[in-house]
């Protein structure tokens, strides 16, 4: 197995989860199959009990796995069904650890971080390498793996003890890293600064690990003259620090690490390019200019509860902009709180109230996604029931969809109590229930969520009719 490492410096969100799946995309252009590891270091188990505001979306794999909003990127961009275990968390090694000390596995030995931590962190990177993700049988050749974080971070400590093993245990031909840094530029200077890139690399190699590659972020291309310094300081050559730029979409970075040759860096690191092809991105191509080369735009009215964060609901504006792409039109996502939609709203700030409502009319279209919790609420409320009564076309995501429900159940029923048992557990007209499995107590790891086959007991009713074809 081949390793591709993605470890990040200076400052956290330089986009490293965009970068690894870029890099993925174009050894797959090369005729590799890839898969992808990423590393949070936090404690959480998982991502399914943090809040959007602070994380990001938390993203539903097939397996019901509840991960990092990377992993999607990872899945849009290479096309693989990715596994729960393909998202690392210090939780969940300190977990699988502590259980063994409590079996006794280690023979009475003193739990240490180095080497049981380390050695816990390497072999689940091996195992979970070679497992199938593109439908094949076989192991992918290259396993792109990202570090979360930024190198210096105390929660990533163990994690970079124990890629520096992985490193030295597979030997120099099957492992690559590439550091992805910032180059800010001062304004009252006007000069791309290198300085914090070099205190990074310095830091990276004194933990035991030397960049092979340097991923620069930077608003503007980089100068020569900032390449040469880089590659003095950082001793890593020219040809193999790549500029990672703005760009006016992320489907133009696989073309720009391309264009830039950074497939056959990486090969000759990792002893390929015997096996590999010249890139071939035409279909890639085609999908970044046609985005750019679009003119007629379509108005959609997002309407949720953690709209000050796009991030939470990166999934669903990835799947707007597929299907939006799809039908040659460029989406143009109007953010509403849910909030300033309700009555009290227009008492307490009348502006974002009466620009709340002018949004929503001036739409093409509303969506409501995803959600816990009964804020906000209410005003998704006048969102269904506005888009209904003025055949304006709605889709609900799961909360979404019970909040219709609730609605129509109200207003064209008139149950005028109806609700979900998770906002009123007293409600006469119980029109959403928890699921059975579900945990009144416990939260993480305790909704029904990923793929799966759904029973339909009676045969004769209309869910079942419009689903029999498929069934």
């Amino acid at each position: 197995m081949k390793y591709v490492l993605i470890s990040g410096g200076v400052v956290s969100g330089l986009g490293k989860g965009v970068t690894a799946s870029s890099i993925g995309v174009v050894l797959k252009a090369c005729g590799l199959r890839v898969t992808s590891i990423k590393i949070d270091p936090y404690l959480n188990i998982d991502a399914g009990t943090m809040s959007p505001f602070e994380h990001g979306e938390v993203f539903v794999l097939d397996d019901g796995g509840e991960v990092d909003l990377d992993l999607g990127n990872y899945e849009r961009f290479l096309d693989v069904t990715l596994t729960k275990d393909n998202n690392i968390t210090t939780g969940k090694i300190y977990q699988s650890v502590l259980e063994k000390e409590r079996k006794g596995d280690y023979l009475g030995k003193t739990v240490q971080v180095v080497p049981h931590i380390t050695d816990a962190i390497r072999n689940w990177i091996e195992s979970v390498a070679v497992i199938p993700v593109d439908g094949n049988e076989d192991p992918a050749d290259v396993c792109v793996i990202e570090l979360g974080g930024t190198v210096g971070d105390i929660e990533s400590m163990p994690f970079i003890e124990a890629l520096r093993q992985l490193s030295f245990q597979v030997g120099p031909d099957n492992f690559c890293l590439i550091h992805v840094s910032l180059i800010p530029v001062l304004g009252v200077v006007g000069e791309q600064k290198t300085k914090p890139t070099q205190h990074s690399v310095r830091e990276l190699r004194a933990l035991g690990l030397t960049p092979h590659l340097l991923a620069s972020r930077s608003a503007e291309p980089l100068l020569d003259s900032t390449k040469e310094k880089l590659s003095q300081f950082c001793h890593v050559p020219v040809n193999n620090i790549l500029n990672i730029h703005d760009v006016p979409n992320i489907w133009h970075i696989p073309l720009l690490l391309r264009n830039q040759n950074a497939h056959h860096s990486i090969l000759q690191q990792l002893n390929l390019l015997s096996r590999a092809t010249p890139p071939d991105l035409r279909q890639w191509t085609d999908m970044a200019e046609s985005y750019d080369n679009l003119t007629e735009s379509v108005r959609i009215a997002m309407v949720g509860k953690y709209v000050g964060l796009t991030d939470s609901y990166l999934s669903v504006v990835k799947a707007l902009l597929h299907a939006c792409v799809a039908r040659s039109l460029r989406p143009s996502i109007d953010w509403i709180a849910a909030s300033d939609l309700e009555d009290d709203s227009a008492q307490s700030t009348p502006e974002a109230h009466a620009a709340a409502w002018k949004t929503l009319k001036s739409a093409a279209c509303v969506l409501v996604p995803g959600g816990f919790g009964d804020r906000g609420v209410r005003g998704m409320m006048l969102a269904a029931k506005y888009a209904r009564e003025n055949h304006v076309p709605y889709l609900g995501i799961c909360l979404g969809m019970q909040i219709s429900v609730i609605e129509f159940a109200r207003s064209v029923l008139g149950w005028e109590r109806a609700n979900s048992i998770e906002f009123d557990a007293q409600t006469p007209n119980p029109v959403v229930i928890f699921m059975p499995e579900g945990s009144r107590t416990h939260m993480g790891s305790t909704m029904r969520l990923g793929s799966r086959r759904t029973l339909l007991q009676t045969r004769d009713s209309i869910t079942s009719k419009l689903l029999q074809k498929k069934m």
